[in-house]
């Protein structure tokens, strides 16, 4: 990159002069400035948008649990079946997308699955009591829209800036991830206590997603160019070639899947950062599931609240939880971009180890929460939160650590394969399993509302393990990532 700036202005002027020579005026070959930063920040507008919209839709389901279950007369293993269902699709369908988003139109692939996932949505809010296989179902095929969108808009965005911006825009967009969970909770929440049906919750974000789609169709460029340095430069160097000539383009027709893959395999950075990732998704899939009725049942234990008998149960725990996501999610994806920023100025293998701190300190944090949940609710409430704001801390670091140990021909099917993994061994199996293991503890002992807290309890405790080997997959990242970083560079 270095190396593009340099010759840029020599290219440039080459260039310039070419024109003058055959009579052209140089000023033929200004561009302004103005209108495509107007532009770029209006396509971040409308992915952060589609990003919000996107996790609203995912976190429905846990925002109105306790009535869903209820409703289908469910067990602890076969509800937390519903978000591993969704979270199966999605990652099954992640490589597809990626393999089609490195080749094809990234406009047109992003427009159908939000058409996809919406209609799908708006689609299973009629579903009645005695068609919980269709429900099920129409679940996973909104896994399957939303993989489009969460494998493809981060590789635009990487188009579109360079790696100093890049970061503080990705930081922006990875905001939406918890500001959309804690919105889908609140969503569903107040939907279902305002009309005292919980069906109304999934009509809102397929009206959003329409006005998605328009916004995408009409401010979204048809293609984007990739805007480092190096690559203007190439750029310009190679217009006496034909504008489809640059090197980028002809290595990325000539790579076969496997080979991406293959390469892939052999960056120890990527395949121990999506680790790392795997861990955190492990344990934001379950608190993002369970954490409600956890709540609820320890509060139970206390006396807090009388118990669930009524058509529509007490969403509050709901509305708190996705206040609580909203605001920490804000304060650590932002805390964690500022640290990165600042700290990879003075050490060059600051982002790893700003990940092992956060994981480390988010394993602690949980663990507290489930030791004083018997006796203390507004200490479980403190300890969730710091658990949740240092998982935040991550969101943004983990993906701009990919972007630059990957070279960018091969960055959609990077992200389609960390989806792929971090979801097949994160939180694709975590809420089914910590329902399991929830039932095989209740089964041992006399149904009570003791036995019930201290079964979801025990089985909480994974999430804390898990966290803390994903702080040591990041720590061993930080063996590798600056060869890793040069290679991606060369």
């Amino acid at each position: 990159e270095d190396t593009g700036l340099q010759l840029q202005p020599l290219l440039e002027g080459q260039h310039c002069g070419a024109a003058a020579a055959d009579g052209a005026p140089r000023a033929a070959v200004s561009v302004p400035r103005n209108s495509p930063a107007l532009r770029d920040c209006l396509v971040v507008a409308v992915l952060c948008f589609g990003n919000l919209i996107n996790f609203m839709d995912w976190f429905i389901v846990p925002g109105i649990l306790l009535d869903i279950q209820k409703y289908f007369g469910l067990s602890d293993g076969k509800t937390g079946l519903l978000q591993t269902v969704f979270t199966l699709c999605y990652m099954l369908a992640a490589p597809i997308f990626g393999y089609l988003g490195d080749r094809y139109n990234r406009k047109i692939l992003l427009g159908a699955g939000i058409l996809f996932w919406s209609a799908v949505t708006l689609g299973s809010s009629f579903i009645t009591e005695s068609h919980y296989r269709i429900f099920v179902l129409s679940r996973g095929l909104v896994g399957i829209g939303t993989a489009s969108y969460s494998t493809i808009a981060p590789t635009i965005i990487a188009d579109l800036f360079e790696e100093g911006k890049r970061t503080t825009v990705l930081s922006i967009f990875y905001i939406f991830i918890p500001v959309g969970s804690g919105c889908g909770y609140v969503l569903a929440a107040g939907m279902a206590e305002s009309t005292g049906d919980w069906h109304w919750a999934f009509r809102v974000t397929p009206c959003m997603g329409g006005l998605a789609l328009l916004l995408l169709l009409l401010l979204v460029p048809h293609r984007i160019q990739r805007r480092t340095a190096r690559h203007r430069a190439l750029s310009i160097s190679g217009t006496r070639r034909g504008a489809d000539e640059t090197p980028g383009i002809h290595r990325t027709a000539k790579t076969t899947w496997c080979q991406d893959v293959g390469s892939l395999a052999k960056n120890c950075s990527f395949v121990w950062s999506s680790l790392g990732l795997t861990a955190m998704a492990f344990v934001t899939g379950a608190l993002g599931m369970w954490v409600p009725l956890f709540l609820y049942r320890a509060q139970l234990v206390q006396g807090i609240v009388p118990p669930c008998l009524q058509e529509s149960c007490n969403s509050s725990n709901s509305l708190i939880f996705g206040g609580i996501t909203i605001g920490t999610g804000i304060l650590g994806v932002i805390a964690g971009a500022e640290a990165a920023r600042r700290l990879r100025k003075i050490y060059n293998k600051a982002d790893p180890l700003i990940c092992a701190t956060s994981m480390f300190s988010s394993a602690l944090c949980l663990y507290t929460a489930l030791v004083v949940a018997p006796t203390n609710i507004l200490s479980t409430f403190i300890f969730i939160a710091l658990g949740e704001l240092f998982l935040s801390v991550n969101w943004a670091v983990v993906t701009d650590i990919l972007l630059y140990v990957v070279t960018p021909r091969r960055q959609s099917t990077a992200i389609a394969l960390q989806i792929l993994l971090s979801h097949l061994l994160g939180d694709a199996g975590s809420p089914y399993l910590i329902g399991a293991i929830s039932n095989t503890l209740q089964a041992r002992g006399t149904p009570s509302f003791q036995s019930s807290f201290r079964s979801i309890q025990s089985s909480f405790a994974i999430c804390a393990f898990v966290g803390a080997f994903g702080g040591a997959f990041f720590l061993l990242t930080a063996l590798y990532i600056e060869g890793d970083r040069r290679e991606a560079e060369r």
